[in-house]
């Protein structure tokens, strides 16, 4: 199994995490006084640490760098994970916490190493975006899977078929095992880039990714979008939200709500009927 690395950063700055979080990071734990962002030692390079050092020296921070063993990172999320509550739509939880019956979805999320539990803000945004949408019998694409959260609350939803892809093996495991915990058959989890997706027409797109990639297949999945159809984007900095509101106008989109949680953006766009 590959190394990881923790990056104890010495500050609870949103704007600081949501910065570094653009680099290539798995995941993040937050705490009262630091967070710890986990990296793999494969994406971990000397130019990525360097970017990170003037960018913490940039804001006065401390930090410290640790290996840290992927048995040992799942112990610790395991020993800190805590349930995610969105409204009475959904709650998030691990399988050794207790369902909540006045909530309408329940999905149970063993994170491994796969990204994506709820408690990221864009996450939590997504699921929000999602309580607005109708699923039932639909066809839904989930780009950047992770876990598999937003593929299984879109199953529990009455999606009829769920693709699900990442380009990280540890999502596809993680998206598998977790649609299993959830008792979810309708989705298939596939490793690969965008154009491993198995169909070129969804009734619902969601994509919590970074900006790069959002625009760099913005063509792409707009040409996978039927008339009607609905694109859920997160995983985007306030500060970025313009720009990608303008490359998917620009793909004949149009953005229809958009939230603000911690620094970061979820935006929902419709795809116009043909007249």
């Amino acid at each position: 199994m590959e190394l990881y690395y923790g990056i104890t950063v010495y500050s609870t700055d949103e704007i600081l995490m949501a910065l570094l979080t653009q680099v290539d990071f798995d995941s993040i734990e937050e705490h009262e006084e630091h967070f710890i962002i986990y990296v793999k030692s494969s994406a971990f390079t000397e130019e990525v640490r360097i970017e990170m050092d003037q960018l913490l020296k940039s804001h006065n921070v401390e930090y410290k760098i640790a290996e840290i063993e992927p048995q040992n990172w799942n112990a610790i999320w395991e020993a800190s994970f805590q349930p995610v509550i969105v409204g009475n739509y959904c709650q998030v939880r691990a399988d050794f916490h207790q369902a909540d019956p006045n909530i309408k979805y329940d999905l149970i999320i063993n994170p491994k190493m796969a990204f994506g539990t709820g408690h990221h803000a864009t996450t939590y945004m997504m699921i929000e975006h999602m309580s607005d949408i109708d699923f039932t019998g639909k066809k839904v694409l989930d780009f950047g899977c992770g876990t598999g959260i937003l593929a299984i609350l879109a199953s529990k939803s009455g999606a009829a078929e769920i693709d699900a892809i990442d380009i990280e093996h540890e999502s596809y495991l993680n998206t598998q095992e977790n649609a299993d915990i959830n008792d979810v058959d309708n989705i298939l989890s596939i490793e690969g880039e965008l154009g491993a997706a198995p169909s070129h027409h969804y009734d619902i797109i969601l994509a919590n990714i970074n900006r790069n990639i959002l625009q760099r297949y913005a063509t792409d999945i707009s040409g996978m979008m039927n008339a009607g159809s609905y694109l859920l984007l997160s995983g985007i900095l306030e500060e970025d939200a313009s720009q990608i509101i303008h490359t998917f106008t620009s793909e004949d989109l149009t953005p229809i709500k958009q939230s603000l949680k911690d620094g970061w953006v979820c935006i929902s766009f419709s795809k116009a009927f043909r007249v």
